[in-house]
């Protein structure tokens, strides 16, 4: 194999213009040995997200080494470089095979020799020992790999790798209690980190066990559930306080007992409820009736909110401490609180992990044993099979770059996918299908607002469109160029169809939009689309005010009428002609100016010769249009698709423009078929009138009889005939008597 660093330099680079930039080819293998030599001022970019791209997720986690979620530069010249080097000859990778021959790994490189011995036993553990070439497939499958032993290699060991039943039940033990890690073959399993943690939980709570004083050994001793007896002590412990202190208070006290018990206005309040046990008023009463140095009834006279309570209480605690009892003194009361204090100062200092689910017993049989020593034991023999395991690593590593790397670089290194006769570019989604086109440049948005920021920058039309599957939560926005056709019925709400690339269909809405020139043709009519829509508007506008100034002079004016019949005024004055006279005059003359106006502008035109009308025509419509087309034509030179990608995620280091007829090629307007069939007439179409064209052609006669008469048109005499004409005619004029004036014949 030939190293990188000895490229041939008669091999000159290859670039091609595209979009607007010059872009390298990688067409040979000579290329992709030295691509890591390649000025990456070149690349077409230098960074892009491992998200929210047409691309086989597991290469993009392979070449993603720092696990960043991005694919650097960097990282794309370290794979070239070891693929050029366990590869005989680089240039396989533009073949972009799925499957990958033994004989194109390089046996003459030590790593190529571990990868091409790894891949043959790979082989032969899955029954294909004469195989020739490995597949996608033949990895896919872990567990078939290492069949024929117990470990793998990557450090965790499932419950199967021990071959005792005691083994076994430890690693069950540790994932009941840590949870579990899923191994190299999917199956759940524990590492080196897990064991050591539960060992050393394991110890820290039977040390809290040994460490308690004699006085809470023997509170465990004498009670069976000392932990819950604990807890109900202390739940119960405020209430019982309360009702001591409330009886010692009355013997201080005699007249203060009949305040310390409820009065009977709280019994009156709970007279007119429905009563439980669960009731907070009722739970808020003391425990029993208040006297003076009274003791505590443990079976009639309780608040029943508390009964059940103080019965546990007598049959967890005051039982086994005091003896059989019907009540409790303060003084036996103090004493049990008493003995329980050095417990529960001991129950706080119990360390908080998850092993004590196992039970004392079975925590001080895994640390009497040897299981922490055997458990670990076998975490070694599995990472003994490491380098086997980075082997077979190697050899999936080697298989996704040998199908999808030489992808890769025509959508990083260069944009040649993009820039094709089919453009398909890992950045690209799907297909967009709205207002009869197809958008076929569609990439994925997490942010419509984000991403819309600097988006705005690529003078791109784009519409960002949320779109759902039917019958499923899953929800995914995209951002579609549309560069073909026009915007008139492109608004926020309207809904199309987007095909992603594994042709599945979404129901897409336009949620935002970036506008921006689409066309030349679109620029042209944009001056009249805005004068009939200005039109449209304002006649809209004074029909609705005239409308609603009509109907309110109607009700103020029967109102008025009834006003004025019931209070016996005069009916108003009526109409004065006289005062609308110079209105309508006033009417009149704008009329007569406009006609003028138009009269001026039309004896101009046929002023005209023939030939120069349809130029003034055109000049009209350029003078009108030309402005915006202009401006169009700026902005569509200037579309750039590194704003939008950049907003992607990605870092784009060109300008990738996107020109006219590229633009076409992008977006499809819909077009009927060459061989198709049209039937022109409409059976629910309008009826035409003519009258339209009568009056057009009464116009187009008119217009030509003044030009016939102006003699703009018609026969045209020669210079020689007209000039005998005119010698005729003028002694004939000179000997024409002159008529004489009025005053002088009556002379």
């Amino acid at each position: 194999m030939t190293p990188i660093s000895n490229r041939n330099v008669a091999e000159k680079w290859r670039f091609a213009r595209l979009g607007g930039f010059d872009q390298v080819e990688l067409k040979r293998g000579s290329d992709l040995l030295g691509l890591p030599e390649l000025d990456q001022k070149l690349w077409a970019a230098l960074s892009c997200p491992t998200h929210g791209l047409f691309f086989d997720n597991q290469t993009l986690a392979l070449l993603d080494t720092d696990n960043d979620g991005r694919i650097r530069a960097n990282e794309v010249i370290e794979a070239v470089r070891w693929v050029s080097k366990v590869l005989k000859n680089p240039a396989d990778l533009i073949q972009q095979n799925t499957t990958l021959p033994l004989a194109a790994i390089n046996d003459q490189d030590p790593e190529g020799q571990q990868l091409l011995a790894s891949a043959v036993e790979i082989l032969k553990n899955l029954g294909k020992a004469d195989a020739t070439e490995i597949t996608a497939d033949d990895l896919a499958d872990m567990t078939k790999i290492f069949a024929n032993t117990q470990f793998n290699g990557d450090g965790i060991i499932p419950v199967k790798a021990a071959s005792d039943e005691a083994g076994q039940q430890a690693i069950t033990d540790i994932i009941a209690c840590l949870g579990e890690i899923q191994d190299r073959c999917g199956e759940p399993g524990i590492n080196l980190e897990k064991i050591e943690q539960f060992f050393k939980d394991a110890g820290a709570y039977f040390d809290w066990w040994q460490q308690s004083d004699a006085e809470a050994v023997r509170i465990r001793n004498q009670i069976a559930d000392t932990e819950a007896a604990a807890a109900l002590l202390a739940q119960l412990k405020p209430k019982i306080d309360d009702f001591f202190t409330r009886c010692q208070l009355a013997e201080f006290d005699t007249g203060a007992t009949e305040f310390l018990n409820p009065a009977d206005s709280r019994y009156e309040q709970l007279a007119g409820i429905d009563l439980s046990t669960g009731n907070e008023e009722l739970a808020k009463l003391p425990l029993a009736a208040i006297v003076a140095s009274g003791n505590l009834p443990l079976t009639t006279g309780l608040n029943p909110a508390w009964r059940a309570a103080v019965e546990q209480l007598k049959t967890l605690v005051l039982a086994p401490l005091l003896g059989a009892a019907d009540s409790l003194s303060y003084a036996q009361w103090q004493s049990v609180v008493g003995q329980f204090a050095d417990y529960q100062a001991w129950l706080q200092k119990k360390p908080a992990n998850a092993v004590e689910g196992l039970g004392l017993e079975r925590i001080k049989t895994l640390l009497q044993s040897d299981a922490q020593a055997k458990l670990t034991g076998l975490i070694e023999q599995d990472l003994a099979l490491e380098p086997h395991a980075k082997a077979i690593d190697s050899v999936v590593r080697l298989l996704h770059y040998y199908r999808d790397l030489y992808t890769l670089l025509n959508n990083f290194v260069s944009f040649r996918d993009f820039y094709s006769a089919e453009p398909h570019a890992i950045f690209q989604a799907g297909t967009l299908y709205l207002d009869g086109r197809s958008c076929q440049l569609c990439v994925k948005v997490d942010d419509v607002d984000g991403h819309s920021k600097l988006a705005e920058l690529s003078k791109i039309f784009l519409a960002y469109c949320e779109c759902r599957r039917q019958g499923s939560n899953e929800t995914l926005t995209i951002a579609a160029a549309v560069t073909g056709g026009d915007s008139d019925n492109l608004r926020v709400g309207r809904n199309g169809v987007f095909y992603d690339r594994n042709g599945v269909d979404w129901d897409a809405t336009i949620v935002k939009i970036i506008e921006n020139p689409i066309s030349i043709k679109q620029a042209f009519w944009a001056p009249y689309k805005r004068v009939a829509r200005m039109i449209n508007e304002q006649l809209e506008k004074s029909a609705s005010a005239r409308d609603k100034a009509a109907h309110e002079n109607t009700f103020k004016g029967i109102s008025e009428a009834g006003a004025n019949a019931g209070q016996g005024k005069e009916p108003p004055a009526p109409f004065d002609v006289g005062k609308f006279a110079g209105i309508f005059a006033a009417i009149g003359l704008a009329i007569g100016a406009i006609g003028t106006a138009l009269a001026t502008v039309m004896s101009s035109f046929m002023g005209l010769v023939w030939w120069q009308m349809p130029l003034a025509i055109i000049g009209v419509m350029l003078a009108i249009s030309g402005p915006s087309m202009f401006i169009a034509y700026l902005k569509l030179r200037q579309r750039n698709l590194a704003p939008v990608l950049d907003a992607c995620g990605w870092a784009v280091n060109a300008k990738a423009f996107i020109n006219i007829p590229f633009g076409r090629l992008l977006t499809g307007v819909a077009k009927l078929p060459k061989d198709a069939e049209m039937q022109m007439v409409d059976p629910f179409g309008e009826k035409k009138s003519h009258w339209k064209s009568y009056v057009f052609l009464l116009i187009l006669l008119a217009g030509a009889a003044y030009a016939w008469h102006k003699g703009y048109i018609g026969p045209k005499q020669e210079p020689e005939k007209a000039a005998q004409v005119e010698e005729k005619v003028a002694p004939a004029k000179a000997e024409a008597p002159v008529p004489a004036k009025p005053a002088e014949s009556a002379k």
